[in-house]
């Protein structure tokens, strides 16, 4: 190999060799950079001490009962699937199960649209179609099947 073709393979490597450093070490940044926290939901409403007020006190409650309900659907989400993967089938504890999930999330259910109900009230019209905009432009969850499915 002539010596110009060689030092124009050794200038071509390592411009390739910087380039994959370079852009891991961007990546590695990129992701060691938090996203910038996002403003508690009542600075983004604009409320005012009253409806803030207002707004924590019905907010302790539901998140609460929420938590509540959250855990009790998680432990008969985990007790159907075991149940699906048991030795043997027991249609009747799977059919329970299903019930139970059912039965609780539409509980959850109601439970959200009181809420929701609740802190449109205090709010007035501007906080409402802010807090509509904030709800509609949330992005739709995936189910850790559909997850699983998609790997």
């Amino acid at each position: 190999m002539k010596p110009r073709s060689l030092q124009l393979a050794l200038l071509l490597s390592l411009a390739v060799n910087l380039g994959v450093v370079g852009a891991v070490a961007l990546d590695r940044l990129r992701s060691n950079v938090a996203p910038a926290p996002k403003p508690p939901l009542h600075q983004v409403l604009g409320l005012d001490e009253a409806q803030r007020a207002r707004w924590e006190a019905a907010e302790r409650p539901f998140l609460q009962q929420f938590e509540r309900a959250s855990a009790q659907l998680e432990a008969h989400r985990t007790a159907l699937v075991k149940a699906l993967f048991a030795d043997t089938l027991d249609p009747e504890r799977i059919e329970s199960e299903r019930a139970a999930i059912a039965e609780l999330q539409q509980a959850q259910q109601r439970m959200l649209i009181e809420q929701l109900i609740t802190e449109r009230a205090i709010l007035d019209a501007g906080q409402r179609q802010t807090l509509l905009g904030l709800l509609l432009d949330q992005p739709p969850t995936r189910s850790t099947a559909e997850d699983l499915h998609a790997r």
